[in-house]
């Protein structure tokens, strides 16, 4: 059969490729045509566009590329109809996928979405448009269950997570070679992960390093984002004890004591790699302001929305500072924190299901292609 798979974003090249070798399993005769990166060239098929060519973030940036997004909007559509694939696959990418599935349904194409919009978190009213749009709906949070099915009386398939298979895949890291091929010490090591946008990085990055003086007994190591070069994080590194390393964040993760994290998919892998953390997140206050009225959620960390509890400590715009960061770091480093820390985690990793959430997503949609 033939696939057609947009995804729009790194996160989605991975949980794609994964996909795709899941749906070979299914499917022997699997032909895929994609948006996605080099993960799923690797799988094979045809790459139609990379998603470093569509990652617009932020509203301003958005209205300044409108022409390339609605170029882009055109283009897939005639490409899909030349392709005339079996099946649409959406991952997440809501403002641009949520279109093209509107589109595909008039054309009477099969519209499945593998990591469902986040919105419970904001923009509910989108609802309307997955259960008028999107024939199957495979979600990865346990709680998105419910939100769809009993809410919003939309039946979903909830299909376990798939960031545990992405992390139980990797290899062992040899904590000496990394050490040595990285030019770290043996001190222990607090990993800090200020995001991946350079806005964000900025907001994030000098905070999380003014607290360096006061753990000479550590060393701190910042992950790189693979879109930005070392020279743009060189700006804010003034102490010794201070290294970078790009693009390595699960092997730097698998060997950290412990971490801060900015808010996002990084608070779930910080989690089950169960490295103790604090989630941090600062904003404009023009944003923050924003974000507060149209964001209905207790907590902005994944770990605690799972767990429907503060199971990490989030210092949110004003309490992210440098006083209330060492202390909260003081916390975690402490041995009887670590042990509940581990608690915490082990359910998490309970509640999200396990593995073979790709599995899983491609039996449910080939057998659904068959019925």
């Amino acid at each position: 059969m033939k696939y057609y798979i947009i995804s729009g974003e790194a996160s989605g090249d991975l949980h794609g490729s994964n996909l795709m070798k899941a749906l070979q399993k299914q499917d022997v005769n699997a032909d895929f045509r994609f948006w996605g990166g080099d993960l799923m060239q690797d799988v094979g098929g045809t790459l139609v566009k990379h998603y470093k060519a569509l990652a617009f973030m932020g509203f301003s940036e958005v209205i300044m590329n409108l022409r390339t997004i609605t170029k882009n909007l055109s283009f897939c559509k005639t490409d899909i109809e030349k392709y005339n694939p079996d099946v649409i696959i959406f991952i997440d990418y809501p403002g641009f996928n949520l279109r093209i599935a509107k589109w595909a349904k008039q054309k009477q194409f099969k519209t499945h979405y593998y990591i469902s919009p986040q919105i419970w978190a904001w923009k509910e009213g989108r609802i309307k448009a997955i259960k008028n749009d999107v024939d199957q709906m495979y979600v990865i949070l346990p709680f998105e269950k419910d939100f769809y099915e009993k809410k919003h009386n939309y039946p979903v398939h909830f299909v376990g997570h798939p960031l545990i298979d992405a992390i139980s895949d990797i290899t062992q890291v040899d904590d000496y070679k990394f050490r040595k091929d990285n030019d770290l010490s043996d001190k222990p090591i607090i990993a800090l992960l200020p995001g991946s946008r350079k806005q964000e990085i900025t907001k994030m990055l000098s905070v999380m390093l003014s607290v360096v003086d006061d753990y000479p007994d550590y060393q701190f190591v910042i992950a790189g984002a693979p879109s930005q070069d070392y020279s743009f994080y060189k700006t804010f590194i003034k102490q010794s004890n201070v290294s970078f390393i790009s693009n390595k964040t699960y092997d730097l993760l698998s060997l950290s004591t412990a971490a801060l994290v900015t808010s996002g998919t990084a608070t779930l892998e910080t989690g089950l790699f169960k490295v103790p953390q604090v989630v941090c997140y600062k904003g404009s206050w023009v944003s923050y302001q924003i974000g507060k009225r149209v964001v209905n959620l207790e907590y902005i960390s994944l770990v605690n929305l799972i767990l429907d509890k503060e199971a990490v400590t989030e210092l949110i715009q004003n309490d992210f500072n440098t006083k209330k960061l060492k202390s909260e770091l003081d916390r975690i480093l402490d041995e009887y924190e670590r042990t509940k820390f581990f608690m915490d985690y082990y359910e998490l990793e309970k509640k999200l299901g396990g593995k073979g959430a790709s599995q899983n997503t491609a039996k449910l949609i080939y057998d659904a292609l068959n019925d």
